[in-house]
């Protein structure tokens, strides 16, 4: 329990002070110094009776009048004609609607019924058959349906009109026609009055023939009536008045009696939140006292500055609705005098003053809390808006990524609060604020959902770059920051890409030098162990011995040339073999490393067919090596080319100023498809090995050609087997 009530009661004034302030601003202008006949809701029964009585009373128009007016109009014609489909359709749609009836009175032996089924079925056709052929037999249906309507309206106002007149017996007027010059006259204006209202040439009052209240009588039904069309305007001079006696009257008192009465309930809460503004004053720091003795500002003080404020304004806005319905049941009390109504508004005053004091407790307690610079500071610097701000420093690190952020958070944000306080403001105000903001926004949208989709591609190819998935570029879209670090991953992915497949290719080359040096290595040696053994036999004769001998020296010189090349290829593998690299004819140098090989071919069945040109094709090239890579593509030929077949061998130099080294011939295996295994290692085109070859003369033949810089590719097609060697000439 509170020791003193003074407090409480002083910040119970505070909140009515407020609440006075409020009221004030709402409707003071509507009560200050203005009597009822100056109110908004006389104007709105003004305006009412003025709009009314030209259409009701003075202008009300007859049928003929209205009917002289109308108009048939080509369109509507054809409207009318196509309303319900084509002609075909429509004479479908009524056979089918007859169809069942006719039937059943036909199995009931019904004749007078079917023969009157079938008179109404041929007859609506008839009347459909016309409308689409005869332009003015639509016109006259079209013509009736609008007199129709007219004779609705007609009916309608004049009942409308007898109401008015009843229910708007305290006005009085007399007015003039300034065109025809015929008065319409109601009471006696000369009367004395409460409210008077005068008309001049200058300022006439305009009426209209049409009721805007029974507009919509013209819209009902298939055919509808432009009410624009029948439409007339008339202007009156005269006067139109409310007597003091008609202003006594009990219809006319209701609205005068609640005027009268709002003023005098807001006139006692302007006047006693006056008077509570002074006591608010005097107890203004046993207010504060109270408010730091309650529980609950440590806790309160533990959440970050800005969250707090937060809760304040939530709290404020709560506290301005609570006053706005507070404000708007005050008078429904007085008006009805129902004790719902009390009720209701005492519940409301109740809640008004709960979110009231939570507004002013909080908004002390924010105050002790950043009552000193040190305080403020401290404060500031914990708050979600100080972080917001380091990471927005931090965001223009990268100057573009922070411009397109603020443009894309600054369309939405600018886009989307136009768009609401237009559609509050009313009017067609927002029908322009949206065309602004789809112009602005939906840019904006498909900006940051393509950069969003982009950055979430990145993301997933950064993924499956960690997951080891190379073998797909980042897509490099644009010259946003975001396609630079996709360019900058794809540096990455190839560099990381490129040490994979190095690694993979090592481990590769480390599994295939197992496998076919063990191999091709086996059948040499298995061979030299085999006949050792056979010479340790002191039996054998010497002819023997020395056959075994010859075979040993044989398998041997193979053993050591498989080795050189193998030492040879792995040499220039890795790169460490150096090039001494010089101007060389290559016609000459191709003359004689296949020259070396005629007897060779000869011997082999095989049928050289050489060109080259008459002058010289100058390259530089190491000669000693570049010799190596002919007469291995030759060796090739002889150990895998078919006997009996032609052997091409061309040099020539090309439109692009290369010299090309071209070797073609027929195969006596069949050949894979895939041509670049030729050039892996101890690989043979006689997959079965029954060749003595050791499967290193393409791949040697490919080092030499990779150390030079030059281009060496096989072709296949069938059995024919060609290799072309480019190099530029000199």
């Amino acid at each position: 329990m509170l020791k003193n009530w003074k407090p409480l009661l002083a910040l119970i004034c505070l909140i009515w002070v407020i609440f006075g302030i409020f009221t004030f601003s709402k409707v003071g202008y509507q009560y200050i110094g203005k009597s009822y006949f100056q109110s908004e809701n006389f104007q709105h029964e003004l305006d009412n009776f003025q709009s009314e009585l030209g259409p009701l009373v003075l202008n009300l128009p007859t049928a003929e009048d209205l009917k002289s007016k109308i108009v048939v109009t080509q369109d509507e014609i054809e409207q009318h004609r196509n309303y319900y489909g084509t002609l075909g359709q429509q004479i479908d749609n009524i056979k089918a609607q007859y169809a069942e009836r006719i039937q059943e009175a036909t199995n009931v032996n019904a004749t007078e019924l079917k023969t009157k089924l079938e008179k109404e079925r041929d007859a609506k056709i008839k009347d459909i058959t016309t409308n689409f052929g005869d332009d003015e037999h639509v016109r006259k249906k079209i013509q009736t349906q609008k007199e129709e309507l007219v004779d609705k309206y007609i009916k309608k106002a004049q009942e409308e009109a007898k109401s008015f007149v009843k229910n708007n017996n305290h006005w009085s007027y007399e007015l003039t026609n300034t065109e025809s010059g015929k008065t319409f006259s109601s009471g006696n204006v000369s009367d004395s009055s409460a409210f008077k209202i005068k008309f001049t040439e200058q300022h006439p009052l305009t009426t209209s023939n049409i009721s805007s209240y029974l507009n919509d009588i013209f819209y009902q039904g298939d055919t509808s009536l432009d009410a624009e069309e029948l439409r007339e305007t008339s202007d009156y001079t005269g006067i139109i008045t409310i007597s003091k006696k008609s202003a006594q009257a009990v219809d006319f008192m209701g609205g005068y009696n609640n005027f009268t009465t709002s003023q005098y309930i807001f006139f006692f809460i302007w006047l006693t939140s006056i008077v509570a503004a002074i006591f608010v004053w005097k107890e203004r720091k046993e207010v504060l006292q109270m408010v730091q003795s309650l529980k609950g500002e440590e806790a309160l003080g533990k959440i970050k500055i800005d969250y707090q404020i937060g809760l304040l304004l939530i709290t404020a806005f709560m506290y301005m609705i609570a006053s706005d319905t507070a404000y708007r049941s005050i008078v429904d009390v007085f008006y009805n005098n129902y004790v719902r109504y009390s009720m209701d508004w005492l519940f409301k005053i109740g809640a008004l003053i709960v979110i009231a004091m939570l507004f002013f407790v909080q908004l002390i307690w924010l105050y002790n809390r950043v009552n000193t610079a040190q305080k403020l500071e401290e404060n500031l610097k914990a708050s979600y808006l100080w972080s917001l701000g380091e990471s927005i420093t931090d965001l223009f690190i990268n100057r573009s990524i922070a411009l397109h952020s603020f443009v894309m958070i600054g369309a939405a944000f600018f886009g989307g609060g136009s768009l609401v306080a237009s559609m509050l403001g009313g009017g067609g105000f927002p029908v322009l604020v949206l065309g602004v903001c789809a112009m602005i926004g939906i840019p904006a949208m498909i900006l940051f959902l393509s950069r969003m989709g982009y950055l979430n591609r990145i993301m997933k190819d950064t993924k499956d770059m960690a997951e080891g998935r190379l073998n797909r570029d980042v897509k490099v879209m644009g010259k946003s920051p975001l396609a630079g670090h996709a360019e900058n991953l794809n540096h990455l992915r190839e560099g990381v890409r490129t040490s994979m497949h190095e690694q993979a290719k090592s481990e590769r080359l480390k599994t295939e030098l197992i496998t076919n040096v063990s191999h091709d290595l086996r059948t040499p040696l298995t061979s030299i162990i085999t006949y050792t053994d056979l010479l340790k036999n002191p039996d054998i004769t010497e002819e023997e011995r020395k056959q075994y001998i010859h075979i040993l020296d044989k398998k041997s010189e193979r053993l050591k040339l498989l080795i050189e090349d193998l030492f040879e290829v792995s040499k220039m593998a890795s790169g460490n073999m150096e090039l001494h690299r010089t101007r060389v004819d290559l016609t000459q140098l191709v003359q004689q490393a296949v020259g070396e090989h005629e007897e060779d071919l000869v011997q082999a069945h095989l049928d050289l067919r050489m060109t080259k040109p008459h002058e010289p094709i100058y390259a530089y090239v190491d000669g000693q090596k570049w010799w190596r890579l002919i007469d291995n593509l030759i060796v090739n030929v002889l150990k895998y080319a078919l006997e009996g077949t032609r052997v091409y061998v061309t040099l020539k130099r090309t439109a692009e100023g290369d010299a090309e080294f071209t070797v073609k011939n027929v195969a006596k295996y069949e050949i894979s498809e895939n041509a670049d295994e030729l050039f892996e290692r101890f690989k043979r085109a006689d997959a079965s090995r029954h060749t003595e070859g050791s499967g290193l003369g393409l791949a040697i033949a490919q080092s030499i050609v990779d150390l030079h810089g030059a281009r060496m590719s096989i072709e296949i097609d069938g059995d024919l087997f060609k290799v072309i060697v480019r190099i530029p000439a000199a």
